[in-house]
């Protein structure tokens, strides 16, 4: 690929605060900010030149680009605070809201764990105590971490014993990680922090260190849009600085991997994982029990998924999806621990199957049309018991240590708020031990599955959501949900916030489109690479669904996706900009020609395919990226960009793009505006007030453009007053 240079030095002034008051423009249109379009930089792919007018903007560090940032914000912002009801709807979000939070309880040493939320704290707070009747006293509290609650508790790992911990910290939602160890009943720090650490769990080898995984800092770029591409395991022992660390695997032997490691529970081996994706991995061990072992490669390509779930002596237990789509449980032993020795425990169903283990069991969910079922097995393979779930829905959290006599697991829908299930593992029972406190009437609303025909004849499961007695007339606001990708199957969950659109008359549709992991590998691979364009088949579809069977219409409806999704909402705008009223793209993938030049995104290249591949591979691109198939003197929908300026993940200069982009081809009044957060990431640590206030947005900016001049009432929705 040949690149024109992109200009050295602009003007930030020249750029960006002159506003776009071209004549042909209607008076009710919106003025953008008059965005640079530098027409010298073009690339080159196979013969095809690929103008790229904002380069300029994937300089996440210039000047330039942050007076854009602040430019587009302040129209953004100055739309948003005209909605009447906007301040209403974030009122009532933060009254929702407003309830405790608990998650489940974990024991390590003398006392139990738990994070608790009063209601509104930015983030989530870790207590303990002893036992379960001791008194509860706060062990981490994220909130001081930062004043303004953006830096976050990103994961956190104690000794066998519980004596010590090590915790990540997460500052204005970066993927780049801080390390700190306490000893765990003093709560002082031992030794210096440990940083940049990334894509990374922290696991301990007895008391004496741990392993964890991290990049080089890049050498071109920032830190937070810069190619990272060498991953490295490394041993951290107690007292030692960082520097000193043994490099375990990984560096520039393997490049472009993703690289995790973890010491299973007996403390016998370390397990290693090497991925070129986000799907696939090969798989190795060493033995620790013998202090010359060598790292033996048990699976030796990137084509299946492959984890172990438990060790016991020599033998090892390992969830496979190797000749397996569904996947299915192995054993071998250590001593030749390859493929052709593996043994099926529990074998593949037409299900897609998930493991865990505990209190000496193994608990096998399976997903049957994106909703769990949950059966426990003996270690020798035997189906003991179904567990007795309260509804058709997601169940999650079927895992603990070998000793364990009792395990909480969660179970939610979508009208089944996050609820908390206490399980005793010896009878099989279960019991509410917490119990959601949000305001909100399961019995009034209703919630079901249908399946539709996607355009090759493909049928795709849907849930739909709503009030119970809603009219179908076509009328009523829709938010139209997907993904499509990497394997990620979207299972019913409970959001708060949505339940602003369920009192207001709306309807909660998700599709469960190609490209997940809701009917195994098959599915997955029928929306990746050159079948990516059956994801937004797909989604295209369930729109036309909910619009042929009257529960909405093009001028009611939403549609919304992030990361992945986000690449679905604006290929299906682009493709169908007719079909919806309203679109959300949240931190999306939307230049497909580029996506792998930034952090870890080379690891995408499974599902999507590179620009650089091959021909026919960059003219699939090419034909369906976002940002490159946007047309001048097209009428889009309103639509709502939202990224954030330390996403480090899907970088965004994606969306800073495509909404310039978007800005410059745009005819018509519908307003086409981004949304960029200050200090914060993809999503994960972010605040609870960020939160709301996006949600808030979010919700106004729907019902705004659906041209509702006052919120729509549950009841009288066909009957509201509309601009």
């Amino acid at each position: 690929m040949k690149t024109k240079k992109v200009l050295s030095v602009v003007m930030a002034s020249s750029i960006l605060m002159a506003c776009n008051q071209e004549a042909e423009k209607k008076e009710t249109a919106l003025s953008y900010p008059n965005t640079m379009r530098d027409t010298t930089v073009v690339d080159e792919y196979f013969g095809t030149k690929v103008p790229d007018p904002y380069r300029w903007l994937e300089n996440d560090t210039s000047a330039e680009t942050e007076a854009w940032v602040k430019a587009e914000n302040k129209v953004t912002f100055d739309y948003l605070k005209e909605i009447p009801y906007r301040k209403n709807i974030n009122d009532r979000l933060t009254e929702l809201w407003n309830y405790e939070k608990y998650s489940a309880p974990f024991v390590r040493g003398e006392y139990t764990y738990f994070y608790k939320n009063d209601g509104l704290q930015n983030q989530s707070v870790l207590y303990r105590q002893k036992g379960e009747e001791g008194t509860p006293e706060v062990f981490l509290d994220p909130n001081k971490f930062s004043e303004d609650g953006t830096t976050s508790l990103a994961g956190l790992s104690f000794t066998e014993d519980g004596s010590m911990v090590a915790y990540q910290m997460s500052e204005g939602g970066s993927d780049w990680r801080k390390v700190i160890v306490l000893n765990a009943e003093t709560k002082e720090q031992i030794e210096d922090t440990l940083i940049d650490v990334k894509f990374s769990g922290v696991s301990w080898l007895n008391n004496d260190g741990f392993y964890y995984s991290s990049y080089d800092k890049p050498k071109d770029g920032s830190a937070l849009s810069g190619l990272t591409q060498y991953h490295k395991l490394f041993y951290h022992k107690l007292g030692t600085e960082q520097s000193t660390d043994e490099l375990i695997f990984g560096g520039d032997i393997t490049p472009r991997r993703y690289i995790g490691g973890y010491v299973t529970e007996d403390n016998n081996y370390l397990v290693i994982s090497a991925a070129t994706s986000t799907s696939g991995n090969e798989l190795y061990i060493k033995d620790l029990r013998k202090a010359d072992s060598k790292i033996v490669n048990v699976v030796d390509n990137f084509e299946n998924n492959n984890s172990v779930i438990h060790t016991e002596g020599d033998k090892i237990f390992i969830k496979t999806n190797l000749n397996a789509p569904n996947g299915r449980l192995v054993t071998t032993n250590i001593a030749n621990p390859s493929p052709a020795n593996w043994k099926d425990l529990i074998a593949e169903t037409e299900n897609v199957l998930s493991v865990g283990s505990a209190g000496g069991k193994f608990f096998a969910s399976y997903m049957i049309d994106a909703t769990d079922r949950v059966y426990q097995y003996s270690l020798d393979g035997k189906m003991e018991k179904e567990i007795e779930l309260p509804a058709l829905g997601s169940a999650g959290g079927f895992g603990g240590r070998m000793e364990d006599t009792v395990l909480y697991y969660s179970f939610t829908n979508y009208v089944y708020p996050s609820t908390i299930f206490k399980y005793n593992i010896a009878d099989g029972t279960s019991e509410v031990y917490k119990k959601s406190g949000v305001k909100f009437d399961p019995a009034n609303y209703e919630s079901k599955q249908v399946f539709y025909t996607s355009k090759d004849g493909t049928k795709i499961p849907m849930i739909i959501t709503h009030k119970k007695g809603l009219k179908l007339d076509g009328t009523n606001p829709t938010y139209l949900y997907g993904y499509g990708g990497f394997n990620v199957s979207l299972t019913p969950s409970f959001s708060t916030s949505t339940i602003v659109l369920l009192e207001n008359g709306g309807i909660m549709a998700v599709a469960n489109l190609r490209g997940g992991g809701e009917y195994g590998e098959k599915w997955h691979t029928a929306g990746t690479k050159m079948n990516k364009q059956n994801v937004f088949d797909d989604f295209i579809a369930a729109a036309e669904y909910l619009i042929s069977e009257k529960y909405t219409s093009s001028e009611k409806l939403a549609v919304a996706g992030g990361s992945n999704g986000g690449l679905l909402v604006g290929a299906t705008m682009t493709q169908r900009p007719n079909l919806m009223k309203v679109a959300f793209p949240a931190v999306g993938v939307l230049d497909m020609l580029r996506y792998n030049k930034f952090t870890a995104g080379a690891g995408w290249a499974y599902d999507y395919g590179t620009a650089e591949d091959s021909k026919e591979m960059f003219d699939y691109l090419y034909g369906y990226s976002p940002y490159h198939n946007l047309k001048e003197g097209t009428e889009y929908p309103a639509t709502m960009v939202t990224t954030g300026d330390h996403d480090d993940r899907v970088v965004p200069a994606h969306s800073f793009k495509f909404a310039a982009e978007l800005q410059h081809c745009h005819a018509g009044n519908n307003p086409v505006l981004i949304r960029i957060e200050t200090n914060a990431g993809h999503g994960a640590g972010k605040p609870t007030d960020k939160i709301i206030q996006e949600q808030a947005d979010k919700w106004s900016f729907m019902f705004w453009n659906m041209g509702y001049e006052k919120l729509p009432s549950a009841s009288e929705n066909s009957e509201v007053a509309e601009k």
